[in-house]
């Protein structure tokens, strides 16, 4: 569980991160980090990148493995 918050929490950066990109023309992480080929920007990058995928595995389970019930109408 703890593992996919920080996931989708790295993920929804990166979404922002793109609407910046596409909205302004502005890389708020590439701003922030010393411009996009920094080692700290590149670092960010790499984890938003590995935090999509792993969210891609999100899609795919059932729900005894998310901890979820069933959603049900009343």
């Amino acid at each position: 569980m703890v593992w996919d918050k920080i996931a989708l929490t790295l993920a929804v950066i990166g979404a922002l991160n793109w609407g910046c990109i596409g909205i302004f023309g502005f890389d708020v992480v590439a701003f922030l980090c010393g411009g996009q080929m920094g080692i700290i920007s590149r670092i960010i990058y790499t984890l938003v990148g590995l935090a999509g995928i792993w969210c891609i595995t999100l899609l795919f389970r059932g729900e005894e493995r998310t901890g979820h019930s069933p959603h049900t109408a009343s």
